[in-house]
């Protein structure tokens, strides 16, 4: 099956979002004066006289699975225990699920005892479980029930805290036409919607922006970056095109018509699936040269080598498909290993080629999108090397492999097409998008794009009626003068309570000369958690601190009235999740109520004093049993070491006490001072919320426990954090990110969350 360090790709979209916050101009709050670094005294002396301990309750005896995966250290994995769904998940159907009705939770009977499914299971079997039975008669009805059983248990478990989803507004000039009709939407950005739209300014032009910078690199604007600009991005977008497979308007993909003149996939007998794609024979490139099927190997066959990696100093995975192992080894005539022939891909005649893709990624829900290719210019990424298929796979030509020393001719060739930002560059090579580079200027960091006539359309057929594009850099503060100066055509993403008066009023007192749309942010900013670690490890803290907070007073008051509050990890726009509500999915909105908080850590077994005795007020305290308490949850304690981890008759007792790390120069962190921490609920329930505050990237250290940015200090102090996600992608796979298994989980986990119901255990 696919495999990806996700937790890489966390850092990056954790990244992208703080840059996108800062985009939209908000102000933060200063830092409060809390010492965020750890005590040297980090385990409680035991007290001098013993006390006696209240009773188990029944409801402790179930929360007491939850230590289960405080267990899981010292066990193997694959020996002791493993996960639900590497036991049994790939036999399993969605006819073989059955539901509580009252919850909502998924179980299925294995050796004939009852399981409930965990978020693993179910992130596992949203993607490679969708073949229709029972009930559900197609892949999308059965994806959709997957979702809504994941986002049921998720919203249990509650990982993580949404507390506000945006509403966007997009302001733009009335002289554009056709946006109403043809919006944006958190899936469709301007660069992609303005192909439907036009102009009636003189020159028929649009002038749209973007807050980050524009580098230049429009080719390939990921190529030798862990996370490109999105200007770059938007570039890249409206200028490449005539792809096999597209992204469309609602969030998915379909195939491009325009493109694909047919298409035929088949498993074969070994478990393989080969995708067969014919392409029209009328499609060109700007310059009116022809484009063939050959043109849409150039990419992978280039990429997938050692020769590219070379040229920009990262690998493009192309492991999906079946031969990529080899081929990517091979470094030349002389190479000691691998192959020169890429098995999985087959150039067949001048417009038809296929692909393989392994045995272990299929079936696979989305799997439309191993099927999805560009066409490059050959020149661009090959140099003078051509690519050849005798009847076993695609080849490149063996000048492709050439040395200049210990360096590869043609890595300067890619290098310098992915790179250049001369005048000359934009012109040296065709483009096969909607639109052509004219000119990039450094000076103000602006690019002109011109119509390319010989574009066919997109999957819908359009092309552009808009002749030119000017894209330029926009500063937040002065973006709205910008605009009304005429030097803007559209502001995009516009949010908060004032930049949305102030651009709303504008629209509405222009006597119709600009207009507006808006929709629902798909993602949120929220309170996340180091759900494997000190108070924030156990569901009930988390739905604790959920009942406590006023979470639909809080997105209002973040948001000026421009935004609401989810209950999952979802965009309420998007087709799974209309498709789960038809289905009844059952989410609890946690409303807010002291009560319930102290209802759940009663039940959750946070009912002692430090010494063990029975809890009667200030700070609540679990009990841990000594022989599966960690060392890191021996040691936990406030930040001012107020409140300590003790140990009494070999167990242990943890403190109720929330240890957050909050950014700095942040509106969000402030509202959460008194939202959260100074929280009246908070304090009812027992509960201490203690807060630092600093820069971004040394909270991810903190989050990661570990020194990705050279921050952290090597002992574990935090476990709540605030910061924001976005679901805006077209795919929706979560695989991978809930896994129990030890050898993947540090580096794919999403919230550091080990869902009890996951682990099987093989010895007992």
């Amino acid at each position: 099956m696919k495999k990806w360090n996700k937790a890489l790709a966390s850092v990056l979209a954790l990244t992208m979002v703080a840059s996108m916050m800062a985009g939209c101009g908000k102000k933060t709050g200063e830092p409060v004066a809390v010492d965020g670094t750890a005590d040297d005294q980090t385990v409680a002396e035991q007290p001098a006289e013993t006390t006696e301990t209240p009773e188990a309750t029944e409801a402790e005896e179930y929360w007491f699975d939850e230590f289960d995966v405080m267990t899981l250290g010292g066990k193997e994995y694959g020996t002791d225990y493993e996960s639900l769904y590497d036991h049994v998940g790939k036999d399993i159907t969605i006819a073989d699920v059955t539901e509580d009705p009252d919850t909502g939770f998924a179980y299925i009977t294995v050796d004939g005892e009852q399981k409930l499914l965990g978020l693993d299971f179910l992130s596992f079997a949203m993607v490679y479980n969708t073949t229709p039975a029972g009930d559900y008669e197609t892949e999308d009805d059965v994806y959709a029930a997957w979702w809504r059983y994941y986002i049921t248990r998720w919203n249990a478990l509650l990982p993580e805290i949404p507390l506000y989803s945006n509403e966007y507004y997009d302001l733009y000039n009335a002289q554009i036409g056709q946006v109403q009709e043809n919006p944006t939407n958190p899936y469709w950005s301007p660069a992609d919607a303005l192909i439907d739209w036009t102009s009636d300014k003189a020159d028929k032009d649009i002038i749209i922006g973007n807050t980050t910078e524009l580098s230049g690199q429009f080719r390939y604007s990921t190529y030798g970056k862990s996370s490109p600009g999105a200007a770059d991005q938007d570039i890249e977008t409206l200028t490449t095109g005539l792809e096999t497979v597209s992204r469309n308007k609602e969030g998915g993909y379909e195939w491009n018509n325009t493109v694909v003149a047919s298409h035929e996939d088949v498993v074969n007998e070994d478990g393989t699936k080969t995708f067969t794609i014919t392409i029209n024979d009328d499609l060109k490139y700007s310059d009116g040269t022809a484009i063939t099927a050959k043109d849409y190997l150039v990419f992978p066959m280039a990429f997938y080598t050692q020769v590219a990696t070379q040229a920009s100093g990262r690998q493009v995975n192309g492991e999906s498909v079946v031969g990529f192992a080899d081929y990517n080894a091979y470094t030349g005539v002389d190479s000691a290993e691998g192959s020169k022939v890429l098995t999985g891909l087959r150039l067949i005649d001048e417009y038809t080629f296929s692909v393989t893709i392994s045995a272990d990624f299929i079936p696979y829900f989305y799997d439309i999108t191993y099927a999805a290719f560009s066409p490059a210019y050959p020149a661009m990424w090959l140099g003078d090397a051509d690519i050849l298929d005798d009847g076993e796979g695609c080849y490149l030509t063996d000048n492709f492999y050439e040395k200049d020393g210990d360096n590869y001719k043609v890595a300067a060739i890619i290098n310098a097409s992915a790179t250049d930002t001369s005048a000359e560059s934009y012109a040296k090579y065709p483009y096969s998008g909607p639109y052509c580079v004219q000119s990039y200027d450094t000076t103000d960091s602006s690019a002109v794009l011109v119509k390319n006539p010989n574009f066919k359309g997109n999957y819908e057929g359009t092309v552009p009626s808009i002749e030119k594009i000017v894209y330029k850099k926009v500063v937040s503060a002065t973006q709205l003068e910008d605009f009304k100066a005429g030097g803007l055509d559209v502001i995009s993403g516009i949010t908060g309570g004032a930049a949305t008066d102030e651009a709303l009023a504008l629209a509405d007192g222009s006597d119709g000369a600009y207009a507006y749309i808006h929709y629902s942010r798909a993602g949120y900013g929220k309170l996340g958690f180091r759900a494997d670690y000190g108070p924030a490890q156990f569901a009930e803290v988390r739905q604790a601190i959920a009942y406590c907070m006023n979470r639909g007073q809080f997105a209002k008051d973040f948001t000026g009235g421009y935004g609401g509050v989810v209950d999952g990890p979802y965009y309420t726009g998007s087709w799974m999740y209309q498709a789960a509500v038809k289905q009844g999915m059952i989410l609890d909105a946690y409303a807010t109520s002291a009560d319930s908080a102290i209802k759940v850590l009663e039940e959750g077994g946070w009912v002692y004093a430090a010494d063990g005795s029975e809890y009667t007020d200030g700070v609540r305290y679990k009990k841990i049993p000594g022989d599966v308490i960690t060392e890191n949850d021996k040691n936990y304690q406030s930040v001012d070491g107020t409140y300590k981890t003790t140990e009494v008759n070999g167990d242990y007792y943890m403190p109720l006490v929330i240890n957050w790390y909050g950014t700095v120069d942040n509106e969000f962190t402030d509202l959460l001072q008194t939202g959260f921490k100074e929280n009246e609920n908070i304090t009812a329930a027992g509960m201490v919320v203690y807060n630092t505050t600093g820069d971004f990237a040394p909270m991810l250290d903190e989050l990661y426990q570990a020194s990705v940015y050279g921050y952290y200090a090597g002992s574990p102090m935090y476990c709540a954090f605030n910061f924001a996600t976005g679901f805006n992608s077209a795919v929706y796979d979560y695989s991978y990110n809930l896994t129990i298994n030890p050898s993947m989980y540090d580096d794919y986990s999403q919230y550091y969350i080990k869902d009890y119901a996951d682990i099987f255990w093989l010895n007992k």
